[in-house]
């Protein structure tokens, strides 16, 4: 048995992971420089930043259990509040330690921004959803379900919408409502501390991939960065992995890149044409992740504080995160909005919306706009994505966009390469 790994992002390092503890011998091939994929480091002006501004949650379960399998300085490396739901001007929501679902009533009655009505409105669904196990008979968009169940407009406007975005990075006209129903039972359904923010305190790839990768090479795996895949061939004896200089053969294939990588690499693979059709069939929404390094400290009223008005939904205060004294981190999900605007426009903007907020600001030393443009896929109702397992025996995909319960969060990633594991496990 040899296990081939496309890919060093966070699902293809659980899958390795997993295996390596077993004592399979995996090899992972990465074609950047650095471990992490789509949640990786990026060095800006000499600073360690990240390529999004990713937010983990109390019911991330398997991504916290593999961080901390592997990572021995996990607790010093991750901020965990309880939610505060704070967006500028006048909308607070905290929840309380309360069991579910006291801890969301409990945080609506003490609401800021919202009416009377609205806090009733949103108890009475609630209310529903539990007694449906948050199940739908019939998926549908998250904004015709919050219609039909006569949600108020500024409850939508200032709770569910921007929740729905931060979420599933769909806005509500197109999200899958059966998914976003997922989120709020695994997070705002159930335990108080499955609703806890959880923020990196040093760059993603430090938090997990490199320890990962420590972690599968002390167990006998092989991490290759700088190591492009171009395709994979079948052989008698099980794939071969064709690199750009040389071929290496491997009786799996766990193939954890992007979507649109992977159809790909899958291409000379007749069995896999129908997966492969799958992935061109989905449809992606971009984010933009802003930096605004400053002169002198930039103290925001919470360390993630959402902005009314403004392209960016939401402001991360680094300098309290991660000590990066100045530096303010912004978040822009289903930016198709910001295709085309300058940079320079696009942070100048947000820091005229946060001296609206927050007041004078010290001078901008630099900033920096990093444009995913398929950073997700589109999660909309009732939408077929290819399943782990595939029709070529022992090939299998991982990734956040394979069939699963969540969208495209680190969770899902994370699940769906030990999910990938399993299935060799068990052969």
């Amino acid at each position: 048995m040899a296990i081939a790994i496309l890919g060093g992002g966070w699902s293809g390092l659980a899958a390795a992971s997993m295996l390596a503890d077993q004592g399979l011998p995996v090899t992972v091939f990465e074609a950047g420089s650095v471990l992490g994929g789509r949640a990786r480091r990026v060095t800006i002006e000499n600073t360690a930043l990240d390529n999004g501004l990713h937010v983990l949650l109390g019911a991330y379960t398997e991504t916290l259990r593999q961080i901390r399998m592997v990572n021995p300085l996990a607790n010093q490396h991750l901020l965990q509040q309880p939610l505060n739901w704070h967006i500028a001007p006048d909308v607070q929501l905290r929840l309380s330690e309360h069991r579910a679902p006291f801890n969301l009533l409990w945080g609506l009655l003490g609401a800021q921004g919202f009416s009377l009505s609205d806090k009733l409105a949103a108890a009475k669904w609630l209310y529903h959803l539990r007694k449906t196990a948050f199940r739908l008979p019939q998926d549908e968009t998250v904004g015709t379900l919050l219609t039909r169940f006569n949600q108020p407009a500024n409850l939508i406007a200032k709770l569910w919408a921007p929740l729905c975005l931060a979420a599933l990075n769909t806005p509500i006209e197109r999200a899958s409502a059966q998914v976003f129903l997922q989120v709020l039972h695994d997070s705002l359904g159930a335990d108080h501390q499955a609703s806890n923010i959880i923020l990196a305190r040093t760059d993603l790839s430090a938090l997990y991939p490199e320890p990962a990768a420590a972690y599968i090479t002390a167990r006998g795996g092989k991490i290759h960065c700088n190591q492009s895949v171009t395709h994979v061939t079948t052989t008698t004896q099980g794939y071969a992995v064709h690199l750009k200089d040389s071929v290496e053969q491997f009786s799996h294939v766990i193939c954890a890149v992007s979507p649109h990588h992977a159809a790909k690499l899958m291409r000379e693979i007749p069995a896999l044409q129908g997966t492969v059709r799958q992935i061109n069939a989905l449809q992606y929404e971009p984010i933009h992740s802003i930096y605004l390094q400053f002169d002198s400290k930039v103290k925001l009223p919470t360390i993630m504080l959402g902005l009314d008005n403004s392209p960016a939904q939401w402001v991360f205060d680094r300098g309290y995160i991660s000590g990066q004294d100045g530096l303010i981190g912004a978040v822009i999900s289903a930016s198709h909005a910001q295709r085309g605007i300058l940079h320079d426009d696009l942070a100048q903007q947000i820091c005229s919306d946060l001296r609206t907020h927050i007041g004078t600001l010290p001078a901008l030393r630099w900033h920096q706009v990093i444009a995913e443009k398929r950073a997700t896929f589109s999660c909309t109702p009732r939408l077929e994505r290819p399943s782990s397992s595939t029709a070529s025996k022992r090939f299998y995909l991982a990734g956040d966009y394979t069939a699963g319960i969540y969208p495209a969060t680190l969770e899902g990633a994370v699940r769906s390469g030990i999910l990938c594991a399993y299935a060799i496990l068990d052969e």
